[in-house]
């Protein structure tokens, strides 16, 4: 590696807010900090049960906050609908007597098919709240997607649209045997139950089912690079680190206004979309549009934003449609803004703290931890680049394993892969039905979460890629962010994505993909003086030596670029679990 990651050109102090931050002091924070003493926050269930709508909806409205606005919803028109915590109490618990009235019992898995809609959040809510099994599908997925998620999971019940049963699930149906509902929300069509008139009769009371911390609640999928999606385990206990990590991480506190960009389909927008600002007793903001730079620049500032979470990818084309943009926009209650999904290259880090006065804070986890575990914090200095310092309550180190033998790295800045020691209670509880993929990702006490990264003598954290990207090449180790984050400093360019391919004499070559920014023309020229560009940065020994250009990069809806499908085109390889690819070169 090169000395450029960990070596930021600059510090960005916090910034400066109207109120002190939810951690002002990491380090005293970190030494005092239990998990138990952050469950005692939470209200609980009778005889130690524990149930994540209760401590979303139920004990907010208990203690007398019921006529605050939890969600706010703007349609695609831009007409605006609210919900109280009343409301989502009373409609949640229509739903969950929906579900009993139909025979889907506890344990049962209901999943979600829809866009950002109210519908899907009272179903999340309200199947959590009958003690079935929530579980959401990204409304993009075509057909084949949708019938592996559903069968891997054994889906017994789906809420959906009309034209999404129609488009997508009408020819799955008859190959999924234990789906006994279909639930539309928009009327009847063949084979599936109108979800309003069932809604409009049932009961707006639930005696809440008392699920115990370990119960199963959450149900993801995570593509692997080859073979079928798997499907990532949680459970209720999962509340207690949502709640937390959302108050430390995110800096949530009750009464914010707060945009999480993510769609439910995806983990984030489950864990930091509905739980972790619903237990903060937030006013969460739903946007159905999809994404629109003039759009968001409204919504931050007409409905007064305070928390901004939202992703990279979403960040670049911000930065890509120019300060002209935001025009005379001006957002004052703007107080935090995170990055989510990807590493955020400091490029971004600091034009956010150019644009706005303070800079997107990048934070790292992954669908199986459940919840956030490293992360750059209010009060704290952000290295740009950087994934800041582990969560209160989590170890993190950096760990080799070589012939069996796993070893932890303290020296700073060597490299290695992330580890975490198990405990916290958003950690995944298994991988359904693959019991030695699970056991695989633990070892000698550490789970390991196959990402490379180091460790900086003031304990920032910094990522170098998935163990499977690193590129060795000529005795040096090339991590694909360094070089992409380099790229990336250059004008022209709009987003990077960077493999090794094999060569007979340094063992692997570096080669980039560069989609450039509108108006600028891709030339034999412009791709030297990208090539110069990072041999300045990085030294000839890291810099990419071939760059071609695309109009697009392949992106995972969640807007992950897919290295590893870039390198199986190149060498013909398999391509592995696709279901996820959105955007690719025509």
């Amino acid at each position: 590696m090169t000395d450029r990651v960990g070596k930021s050109p600059t510090i960005i102090k916090p910034h400066a807010t109207r109120v002190a931050a939810n951690m002002p002091d990491y380090g005293a924070t970190q030494s005092s900090f239990s998990w138990v003493t952050a469950e005692s926050l939470l209200d609980g269930l009778p005889d130690g049960h524990l149930n994540i709508a209760h401590e979303a909806i139920g004990r907010h409205v208990a203690t007398g906050h019921g006529a605050q606005v939890a969600l706010r919803w703007i349609a695609k028109s831009g007409a605006r609908t609210d919900y109280t915590y009343g409301d989502l109490e009373r409609l949640t618990n229509r739903f969950a007597n929906v579900l009993r009235s139909r025979g889907v019992i506890k344990g049962d898995k209901v999943y979600t098919l829809l866009g950002r809609v109210p519908d899907l959040y009272i179903a999340a809510l309200g199947t959590l709240k009958a003690g079935c099994v929530f579980c959401p599908l990204f409304s993009a997925f075509g057909p084949e997607p949708i019938h592996a998620r559903m069968e891997i999971g054994g889906a017994n019940a789906m809420i959906t649209s009309k034209r999404l049963y129609r488009r997508k699930m009408a020819g799955i149906r008859g190959a999924l045997p234990d789906l006994r509902e279909v639930f539309t929300v928009d009327g009847d069509t063949d084979g599936t139950v109108h979800l309003q008139p069932l809604m409009d009769a049932a009961d707006d009371d639930f005696d809440i089912v008392r699920t115990d911390p370990e119960d199963t609640a959450l149900l993801h999928f995570t593509s692997g690079t080859t073979g079928k999606p798997k499907g990532v385990v949680h459970v209720h206990q999962a509340v207690v680190a949502h709640d937390a990590t959302g108050r430390l991480a995110l800096d949530l506190r009750a009464g914010d206004t707060y945009w999480c960009t993510a769609d439910p389909g995806w983990v984030t927008g489950t864990s930091y979309g509905i739980i972790a600002p619903l237990t903060n007793r937030t006013t969460m903001i739903v946007d159905e549009a999809e994404f629109d730079v003039s759009r968001w620049y409204g919504i931050l500032a007409d409905e007064a934003v305070n928390v901004w979470y939202t992703a990279p990818t979403a960040i670049r084309m911000l930065i890509k449609a120019g300060a002209d943009a935001i025009g005379t926009r001006r957002f004052p209650d703007l107080r935090f803004m995170a990055s989510v999904g990807e590493p955020l290259n400091p490029e971004a880090v600091v034009w956010a703290n150019d644009t706005f006065g303070q800079p997107f804070h990048d934070n790292w986890w992954q669908t199986e931890t459940g919840g956030i575990m490293i992360a750059n914090y209010a009060a704290m200095d952000v290295k740009p680049g950087s994934m800041g310092k582990p969560l209160p309550g989590i170890q993190a180190g950096i760990v080799t394993v070589a012939d069996g033998v796993l070893t932890e790295l303290t020296a700073p800045m060597a490299m290695g892969e992330l580890a975490l020691r198990p405990g916290w209670p958003s950690m995944m509880r298994g991988y359904l039905n693959e019991q030695a993929r699970y056991d695989k990702s633990f070892k000698d006490g550490w789970y390991l979460s196959g990402d490379l990264a180091m460790r900086d003598a003031d304990g920032y954290f910094w990522f170098v890629g998935r163990a499977d990207d690193l590129i060795k090449s000529a005795g040096h180790f090339v991590g694909p962010f360094e070089v992409e984050s380099a790229l990336m400093e250059h004008a022209a360019v709009a987003e990077v994505a960077v493999i090794g391919l094999p060569d007979e004499t340094a063992g692997q070559i570096v080669k980039a993909y560069v989609a450039l920014k509108p108006g600028v023309t891709q030339s034999d020229d412009l791709r030297l003086e990208l090539i110069g560009h990072a041999r300045k940065r990085l030294g000839p020994a890291v810099a990419p030596k071939d760059i071609a250009f695309r109009q697009n990069l392949p992106k995972t809806r969640s807007g992950k670029i897919m290295r590893r499908l870039l390198k199986a085109r190149e060498l013909g390889l398999p391509e592995g679990d696709i279901s996820t690819l959105e955007s690719d070169e025509a």
